[in-house]
């Protein structure tokens, strides 16, 4: 006995050592027999006991390691990071919104009771964000983020800095991908700028039966810079009239064009269009053309069916899920399409 555990292996099975030295600790874990943050025998002290080579040990804790039943401490050895079968995953967002909220009730449905989910919000405070990944650091399993932050240079080396304390394993960066983050972590996302010109190709036949292609991009979208040249890039392949409005101008508003809003479908400046169309007697989806960017189940209703480009925030969930349950991770660009309803 070691310690007040019974570590026990048998040579004489076909089942390889580390396999049963694996076996017998996830049984402990299991049953109790260890605690959560109780430290295993170190290497040495184990191998010396079993009578084995080090290596054995060692090769047996880094597959708990991998498998996040175990964790190391520096200078201090292993220790157990839970006691059952579920796996604990901090989902760090940004903000809460209709389409986030698809986002989880797919993950959630996906990981089905195979986990226990704790979620925060960083609001984009950077601040705030550094702190919440140095606290919780070797406190989950998993660590599911959007780091959607200002594109300025010195915020992005600061985010990267902060998703470089997550080990690889650990970690699943969703909705952006940050080509100069390394590693093999996870990640479903958006290519913000390409997205948007290949969802709008899907609608091009009726986009030129537009006279003007009108792109309403008022201040707080992060990513507007990017997907405002995707626009472009498509409008001028596509011999497309366009032009992009920082402003609701009554004047700009007029029959025979298409709008495109880049903020949430709730915000001011889809309300402002509409009445003022309507004041000018159009008729939405038939005099004016609306889309709006990012789906959710809203969209259904308002306008009897307002289009949208958008990401899938379903599958974006699900394919995070996926990686977690099979311990696969992998780079994938979410699906985006144009989804196609009465005011367009």
């Amino acid at each position: 006995m070691l310690g007040n555990i019974n570590y026990k292996i048998d040579i004489s099975s076909q089942t390889p050592v580390y396999k049963q030295i694996m076996q017998n600790i996830q049984e402990l874990v299991h049953n109790g027999g260890v605690k959560k943050g109780e430290f295993l025998p170190s290497m040495n002290e184990l191998a010396d006991y079993l009578q084995i080579s080090k290596e054995t040990v060692k090769k047996a804790y880094s597959l708990l390691r991998q498998d996040g039943l175990i964790e190391s401490a520096h200078g201090k050895g292993f220790y157990v990071t839970h006691n059952n079968d579920k796996n604990r995953i901090l989902l760090l967002f940004d903000k809460l919104s209709t389409y986030k909220q698809v986002l989880y009730n797919s993950f959630s449905l996906s990981i089905a009771d195979n986990a226990e989910v704790t979620i925060r919000l960083h609001n984009q405070d950077l601040d705030l964000f550094e702190n919440f990944i140095t606290e919780n650091i070797d406190k989950f399993d998993y660590y599911i983020v959007t780091p959607h932050f200002s594109l300025n240079e010195d915020v992005q080396k600061r985010v990267i800095k902060a998703l470089k304390k997550i080990p690889n394993r650990k970690l699943i960066v969703l909705d952006r991908f940050i080509d100069r983050l390394p590693g093999n972590y996870g990640s479903v996302y958006q290519d913000f700028e390409n997205d948007v010109c290949d969802g709008l190709l899907q609608g091009l036949e009726d986009i030129r039966k537009f006279s003007k292609f009108n792109i309403i991009s008022m201040p707080g979208s992060l990513y507007a810079p990017l997907i405002e040249s995707g626009v472009s890039r498509f409008c001028r392949e596509a011999g497309i009239k366009y032009e992009i409005h920082k402003e609701i101008n009554p004047d700009k508003i007029n029959k025979g064009e298409l709008f495109l809003i880049l903020n949430s479908q709730l915000d001011t400046e889809l309300i402002q269009l509409i009445k003022i169309a309507r004041s000018k007697g159009c008729s939405i989806g038939e005099d004016v053309g609306i889309i709006s960017y990012n789906e959710s189940p809203i969209n259904e209703i308002i306008l009897d069916g307002l289009t949208a480009l958008s990401t899938d925030f379903n599958e974006m969930g699900r394919l995070a899920a996926e990686m977690i349950s099979t311990k696969t991770f992998r780079k994938v660009k979410c699906p985006f399409r144009l989804i196609r309803r009465k005011t367009f």
